[in-house]
């Protein structure tokens, strides 16, 4: 008797929190952000399938499928990419474009260049705010989600915000905020 083995619990896990992430909030992203994403989707469903796609053919051609690791890790490794198609997929289906125009020169918001300043007399630092999606600090690319963008958010040039770090709490002076013309946010279509 042959048993079918079409997919394992820890392919259930990736597929379900795919789905509950589906109908999740709006995604807050810039137009380069978009990109990225639909460049990423486009390599999931044409790249990526393909070749899992090919593991799971040539783990069959092993034999019993029952007792064979290639193929239960290729079927995993399927559950993921799927999981990832449909993350992607409402990241993008629930995005909000801002751009860098979006931002005044006179108020902190998304897609505004920041400058701060430690009130401590440390050093400064300069940040684009961003959604969470796109966030990375190293590149200086702070979320709005963060505990310093949520407290930099709606604020204006010279004010100082308290901040609660791990590190405790800290002080930040806003030195600067770039100088765009603001207009309307778009949806993604």
């Amino acid at each position: 008797m042959r048993r079918w083995r079409w997919a394992t619990p820890a392919s259930f896990s990736v597929i379900s929190e795919a789905k509950a992430f589906v109908n999740d909030k709006e995604t807050v992203l810039t137009r380069e952000g978009l990109a990225k994403l639909e460049d990423e989707l486009e390599d999931l469903k044409t790249v990526h399938r393909r070749e899992v796609n090919e593991r799971i053919r040539q783990a069959k051609e092993f034999g019993d499928i029952s007792e064979n690791a290639e193929y239960e890790d290729a079927k995993q490794e399927q559950a993921f990419v799927e999981g990832r198609i449909m993350r992607v997929e409402a990241l993008i289906r629930n995005a909000r474009i801002i751009e860098a125009s979006d931002a005044t020169a006179d108020e902190v918001g998304l897609g505004a260049t920041v400058r701060v300043k430690e009130a401590s007399g440390g050093e400064s630092h300069e940040f684009v705010i961003v959604g969470s999606t796109e966030a990375d600090p190293t590149n200086n690319r702070l979320s709005n989600e963060s505990p310093l963008g949520k407290a930099l958010i709606g604020r204006r040039k010279g004010d100082v915000v308290d901040v609660a770090t791990p590190r405790g709490p800290r002080q930040y002076k806003i030195e600067a905020i770039g100088a765009k013309k603001r207009a309307g946010t778009k949806k993604a279509s």
